[in-house]
Parts: C-alpha cells; structure tokens; sequence
C-alpha cells in the first residue's frame, strides 16, 4: 500500500491519487500534496476580505468594483472568479477572469464562495 497522507479535514486515511491532486472518498476533500507539506512547514496563510483561509483552486467573488490600469475596464462588484492559484508576489492571486483575461488581485478584495 502507499504512503499518501491521511485527508486534513476528516484524517480519513483511505485518500488517492487523482493527477496532481489528493482525493478524500469521504468527505471529498481535494487538495495538493505541496499544499499539505507548506502547511506543515508553516508557510503563508492567504485569507480572503472576511478571514476565510484561501487554497489554490478556490472560487471566489470580487467585493469591490476593480478598476483595471490602461483604461481596460472595470471588474465589477460579485464577479465570481473560478480555479484562483495562490502566489508570494505584490498581488496574492492569479487568476483568469471571463472577459478580461489573466489578471493578478489582492486577497483584500475577493470573498471566498462556500
């Protein structure tokens, strides 16, 4: 049997491989094993405008209307933002939004979708 580590949230220790990702058949739970080991090591912890705890592929909303440099536009207020990836730069995510493009935001002006 391999030696995958047993799931975060429920410490059920029937969890699998699925790609780059780490399955949890009880509760469903999906997650990195990168993401566990940086949260062992004590790394940063990114929390949304509210204090939620954000991950890599988490969906998110906009809660400000963002305006964009160069006169692209504006992101408005309650503009979901799907499969955001966490980065240790000026701006804390990367993400792609419908419409606009490839973009980075601050964690200050999203709210995480539960």
């Amino acid at each position: 049997m391999s030696a995958l580590p047993p799931c975060p949230k429920c410490s059920s220790e029937y969890t699998y491989e699925d790609g780059a990702q780490l399955v949890c058949p009880e509760c469903a739970h999906e997650w990195t094993a990168g993401a566990a080991d940086a949260a062992e090591e004590g790394a940063r912890v990114y929390r949304d405008a509210v204090g939620n705890v954000l991950q890599d592929g988490d969906t998110v909303t906009v809660i400000k209307d963002l305006k964009l440099k160069g006169g692209g536009g504006v992101v408005k207020v309650g503009t979901k933002v799907k499969n955001i990836r966490l980065v240790d730069a000026d701006h804390d995510i990367d993400c792609k939004i419908e419409g606009f493009g490839a973009m980075s935001l601050k964690t200050e002006f999203v709210k995480k979708v539960v």
